[in-house]
């Protein structure tokens, strides 16, 4: 009697279980809120999200600087698990989505940033000019993103591994 065993890849590990969870998004662009071109980072967002179980708010496109404060202030009244912006982290006058950003912090999330910068950076160097922070505001994840589609599928890369467990973490679970 022979016995044949069969190998196949193993399943990707993977903490945490989003569904369920809500979700939003914050589009900081003066010219895409005025409606002089559209928005092509918020469709990325929004399908990434949703791919991956979340219930997502429909995309918030807003102008830049103080309305981006406003949109995710509003956003955190719905309490939803994550906060994606995408835009306002350059160093032009106007882009102030990490000042906007920061207040609403209770804890910084410096790694993840640290790892979005890093696996831009592999693509081009002017990853090292985008701003931005990652972190906690009571149980909601918030993290800004550039303003280029490209941009935001590096970010979201990185993401990709680590957001079920990440708001696992948040929610209070200790699971490693």
């Amino acid at each position: 009697m022979t016995i044949h065993a069969t190998h196949s890849a193993p399943e990707p590990h993977r903490h945490g279980e989003v569904q369920g969870r809500k979700a939003g998004v914050v589009i900081a662009s003066t010219r895409a809120a005025a409606g002089i071109y559209d928005d092509e980072t918020g469709p990325v967002i929004t399908d990434w999200l949703t791919e991956h179980g979340f219930e997502v708010f429909p995309a918030m496109v807003v102008p830049d600087g103080e309305p981006v404060g406003a949109a995710i202030r509003a956003l955190l009244t719905q309490r939803p698990a994550v906060v994606i912006t995408s835009g306002g982290t350059g160093l032009s006058p106007d882009d102030r989505t990490p000042e906007v950003t920061l207040p609403l912090l209770d804890r910084e999330i410096p790694g993840i940033m640290e790892a979005i910068r890093r696996a831009g950076a592999a693509k081009t160097p002017l990853a090292a000019l985008s701003r931005g922070y990652a972190g906690a505001a009571k149980s909601t994840f918030i993290v800004n993103l550039p303003g280029s589609p490209k941009g935001v599928m590096d970010g979201l890369a990185v993401l990709d591994p680590v957001i079920g467990h990440l708001c696992d973490q948040l929610e209070g679970g200790h699971g490693h």
